[in-house]
């Protein structure tokens, strides 16, 4: 039987889906054994009216012990 736990993180980048990488990708150089992100809420930074930037906010998923 194994453990999972789950951490929520923010993360930046152009487009969702780099936010979204960005998340895993700064998650995973301290956790290890990650399974999965589920995006709880995308917000965007607006300027001049257009959208320069996405934020999300991740729930990061990962198995305890081996």
């Amino acid at each position: 039987m194994s453990v999972a736990k789950v951490i929520e993180v923010i993360a930046e980048g152009d487009s969702v889906e780099k936010a979204i990488d960005a998340a895993v990708k700064e998650a995973s150089k301290t956790v290890r054994g990650i399974k999965s992100v589920y995006v709880e809420g995308i917000q965007g930074k607006v300027k001049d009216g257009k959208v320069t930037e996405y934020r999300v906010n991740a729930k990061i998923t990962f198995v305890l012990g081996d």
